[in-house]
């Protein structure tokens, strides 16, 4: 896993992390309240408190302000400002806005900076871990009737994310799945073997786990599924609960919400088989399936 208060990724989310982390331990080591830092930027503490979980987007002013409050001196000044300029250059998945809603690409922002996601799915593979050809037959059940292009995007769109997988400094992947995820066809034959070889695969990187919770444990498993919880690097920063609903999100950091779901997160691990067992699962689950390949 990452360590270290460097973000994960590369991304403008990543480096609002960054830049917040390091205002608030700028304003710790000089002792200002949030509400003081608050006052001198015209704001509230809550904007404050936003601002040093990297959660809005930075005002120039606004970080030269505080900065001029903490005493910061020229050279870390000018690298900070230059950091606030890079932080509110928009990620690549914003040139996507026309086919997802805003309040999916704040979640990608989110995954870019992320050193740890775990995910439960019940219903299909995870985004991360889907081949081409089975994200083409999710989003067409999807969204049927749409157009040609916008079919395309969307596929695009959930081909980029997979690169952090591929980055020098990848986010560790625990994904947890409901085995009637590996049972439920999209596309056909062929297109599920592709996918199922695909997470054999993936079985062996160092930095991505998966395990298979029997059909036998599924209800026991899936009270409040699916969601994903998000870590980031620093570790003052709250880890953030994803649950995406047909027409929203709900994004949870409160320690009381991401408590509770940590612990359906443990249960689901617990009830699920090892992962060292998985690639032997997803074996016979491609035999049972598809028959065994000739």
């Amino acid at each position: 896993m990452t360590s270290g208060t460097q973000p994960a990724g590369s991304g403008p989310t990543a480096l609002r992390v960054q830049l917040g982390a390091r205002l608030r331990r700028l304003r710790k080591h000089r002792q200002v309240t949030r509400e003081r830092a608050g006052w001198e930027i015209r704001a509230s503490e809550s904007k404050i408190s936003r601002m040093e979980l990297g959660r809005v987007p930075f005002k120039e002013r606004d970080v030269a302000d505080l900065l001029t409050l903490y005493g910061v001196g020229a050279d870390e000044r000018d690298e900070m400002l230059s950091l606030a300029r890079e932080a509110n250059a928009p990620g690549w998945w914003h040139e996507f806005g026309d086919v997802v809603p805003p309040w999916f690409l704040s979640y990608l922002g989110l995954e870019e900076a992320a050193s740890l996601i775990r995910v439960y799915e019940l219903h299909f593979v995870p985004g991360l871990l889907q081949t081409a050809g089975y994200a083409r037959a999710v989003v067409e059940s999807g969204h049927t009737g749409a157009p040609t292009d916008e079919i395309e995007r969307r596929i695009a769109l959930r081909r980029g994310r997979q690169h952090l997988l591929r980055r020098p400094n990848a986010p560790h992947v625990w994904a947890v799945l409901d085995e009637g995820v590996l049972y439920r066809h999209f596309g056909g034959p062929d297109v599920m073997r592709a996918q199922i070889e695909a997470l054999i695969e993936m079985t062996e990187l160092p930095h991505v786990r998966i395990q298979i919770v029997p059909l036998r444990d599924s209800v026991r498993a899936a009270a409040g599924m699916p969601f994903a919880i998000l870590r980031f690097p620093d570790v003052e920063l709250s880890d953030v609960v994803y649950v995406e609903h047909l027409t929203s999100a709900l994004y949870l950091d409160k320690p009381s919400d991401v408590d509770q779901y940590a612990r359906m997160m443990e249960l689901a691990c617990v009830v699920a088989e090892p992962p060292e067992d998985t690639a032997a699962i997803l074996g016979k689950v491609l035999d049972d399936l598809c028959g065994p390949q000739i």
